[in-house]
C-alpha cells in the first residue's frame, strides 16, 4: 500500500469513527474498537502481506491489555484521590487561599486557578462541580458575570486535563510516545500556567461586556456586597483543611513524578538517589502516596468528610473507615470505568495504526511535503477532539498516527506529547458532554458556552503550541 492509499485509508477508518460515536451514538469504547477492526481489516486486503481476521484481533486485544497494564492503576488511583478532594473541602481550602492572595480584587481568579490545579489529579466534571459553587458564590458576591467566571475557570480546567499528567488524555499519550512522565509534567505546567495567564489578559475585558446570572438555587442565600474586606468574600466551609494540607493532596503526586524527573537529569547515571527517584518517581507509587495522605487527612476533617459523602451516596456509615476504604474506593471505581475502557481502546486503535507498514512512507512525505512537524500531531489533536469531542479519544488517536513518525520528522516525544495536548484545547463545542456540564453549572446558554467556553480554549490551546514551537527551536525538549 502507497503512502497516499495508507492516508486515505486512515482518513476513512477517523470519518467511521466519528460517524459512529457523533450520529450512531455508539459508545466511544465499541466506535474505537470497530474504528479500529475495520482498518485492520482493510490492511489485510490491501497490503501483500496482510493481516488476517485473528491477527486483527490478537493486535486488537495486545493493544487494549497493554494500555490497560500501564494506564489502569494510575487511572482507579486518580479517582480515588479525586474523592478525597472532594470530600475533604480541600477545594475550597485552595479557592480561599487564592481570594487571599488577591485581595478580593479579580475574583474569576480564584475558582479558575482552584481548577487549574483540582483539575491536575481530578477527573474534569468532578473539578467543574467542585469549582462552580465557588464561581456563583463569588459571581454573587461581588457582582462578576458568571460568563467571566466560566471562560476564566473551564480554561483553567482544560488546560491542566490537556497538558498535565495523570488526566487519562495526556497520560495515555504520554504512555503511548515513551516520554518522560516527569517532563510532561514539569513543561506542562509551565507552558499552561502562562498560557492561563496569557489568556486572562487577552479576554479578561471582552468577557465583562455581558452579564449573566448566577445559578438562583446555589445563591439563593448569598447577599451582594461592595465590602472589598477578605473576610467578608471567602467561602464558607465547616471542618475544612488548612491551606497547605489541602494543596499536599495534588502536590505529592506531582512533585514526586516531576521532581524525580529533573533529578535525573542534574545527576549521573550511578548516583545512589537514582534509586529513590524511581520508587518515588513512580506514577504508581507517587498517586497512592497521594491518595494514602488524602485519607489521613480525612481521619482529621471527620464532620466535612462525613456530610460530603452522605450528599453524593445518601449514606453515613457508623464506622468512619467504611467511607475512606469503601465508599471511596468504589465511587472512585465508577467514575474510572469509562476512562478506563476508552483509554484501552483508544490503545488498540492506535497498536492497529502503528501496525501498517505504510506509516512509514507517509511520514517521509509529509517530511518532504515541508510542513512544520510540530504542526502534524496539533493539527491531529485538534481535528480528532473536534469531531469526537473526547481529550482522550482525540489524543490518542493523534498519538497512534504520529508515534510511528516521530524519528522521520524529527520529533522528541516531550514536544510531540505536548503538541498533542494544545491540539486538544482547540475546539471544545457541542458534542464534549464536559461544554454541556460546564454551561449547566455556570448557568449559560448555547450561545454563551461557545462564547466563553469554545473561545478561551481556542486562544489557550494556540498559545500553547506557540511556546511549544518555540521551545522546540531552541532544543529546550
Amino acid at each position: 500500500m502507497s503512502a497516499i492509499g495508507f492516508l486515505i485509508l486512515l482518513v476513512l477508518s477517523i470519518a467511521l469513527l466519528m460517524v459512529l460515536i457523533m450520529k450512531v451514538k455508539l459508545h466511544p469504547t465499541f466506535s474505537l474498537f470497530t474504528a479500529a477492526l475495520v482498518m485492520g481489516l482493510e490492511m489485510g486486503i490491501f497490503e501483500p502481506e496482510g493481516f488476517s481476521f485473528t491477527e486483527v484481533l490478537t493486535m486488537i486485544t495486545s493493544g487494549f491489555g497493554s494500555t490497560l497494564g500501564s494506564m489502569g492503576i494510575p487511572i482507579m488511583l486518580g479517582a480515588i484521590l479525586a474523592m478525597g478532594v472532594q470530600d475533604t473541602g480541600a477545594a475550597k481550602s485552595i479557592a480561599n487561599f487564592f481570594i487571599k492572595l488577591f485581595r478580593g480584587k479579580n475574583l474569576e481568579l480564584a475558582p479558575a486557578l482552584t481548577a487549574y490545579i483540582v483539575s491536575i489529579p481530578v477527573f474534569g466534571d468532578i473539578t467543574t462541580i467542585l469549582t462552580s459553587n465557588i464561581a456563583n458564590v463569588l459571581s454573587k458576591r461581588k457582582h462578576i458575570s458568571m460568563g467571566k467566571m466560566a471562560a476564566f475557570t473551564q480554561t483553567g480546567l482544560n488546560l491542566t486535563h490537556a497538558m498535565v499528567p495523570p488526566p487519562p488524555g495526556i497520560l495515555a499519550v504520554s504512555v503511548l510516545l515513551g516520554a518522560d512522565l516527569g517532563l510532561v509534567i514539569g513543561w506542562g505546567i509551565l507552558i499552561s500556567i502562562i498560557a492561563f495567564i496569557l489568556t486572562w489578559l487577552l479576554l479578561r475585558k471582552w468577557t465583562d461586556k455581558e452579564w449573566i446570572e448566577p445559578l438562583p438555587e446555589v445563591v439563593a442565600e448569598i447577599e451582594e456586597t461592595s465590602s472589598n474586606d477578605v473576610k467578608d468574600i471567602l467561602i464558607p466551609g465547616k471542618d475544612v483543611p488548612g491551606t497547605f494540607p489541602a494543596f499536599l493532596t495534588i502536590l505529592i503526586p506531582v512533585v514526586l513524578i516531576a521532581g524525580s524527573s529533573f533529578i535525573n537529569m542534574a545527576v549521573a547515571e550511578d548516583a545512589p538517589i537514582r534509586v529513590w527517584t524511581a520508587i518515588f518517581g513512580d506514577k504508581v507509587v507517587a498517586l497512592s502516596l497521594g491518595v494514602i495522605y488524602t485519607m489521613f487527612l480525612a481521619l482529621f476533617h471527620k464532620f466535612a468528610v462525613r456530610k460530603s459523602n452522605e450528599d453524593v451516596t445518601g449514606k453515613d456509615p457508623a464506622n468512619f473507615r467504611e467511607i475512606i476504604l469503601d465508599s471511596w474506593i468504589a465511587r472512585g471505581l465508577s467514575v474510572a470505568l469509562p476512562a478506563l475502557l476508552i483509554t484501552g481502546m483508544g490503545g488498540a486503535f492506535a497498536t492497529v495504526i502503528k501496525a501498517a507498514p505504510a506509516i512509514n512512507d507517509l511520514a517521509g512525505l509529509i517530511e518532504n511535503s515541508g510542513v512544520p512537524g510540530l504542526l502534524i500531531p496539533f493539527l491531529i489533536g485538534a481535528i480528532m477532539f473536534t469531531a469526537v469531542g473526547s481529550m482522550t479519544t482525540g489524543g490518542m488517536t493523534a498519538a497512534g498516527v504520529v508515534g510511528p513518525m516521530m524519528g522521520i520528522l524529527g520529533l522528541s516525544p516531550v514536544s510531540t506529547v505536548l503538541a498533542i495536548g494544545a491540539g486538544t484545547m482547540i475546539f471544545n463545542h457541542v458534542n464534549n458532554s464536559g461544554f454541556w456540564v460546564i454551561s449547566k453549572f455556570f448557568n449559560l446558554d448555547l450561545k454563551q458556552g461557545l462564547k466563553y467556553i469554545t473561545v478561551p480554549d481556542f486562544v489557550a490551546g494556540v498559545i500553547c503550541f506557540i511556546m511549544i514551537c518555540a521551545a522546540s527551536a531552541v532544543g529546550i525538549f
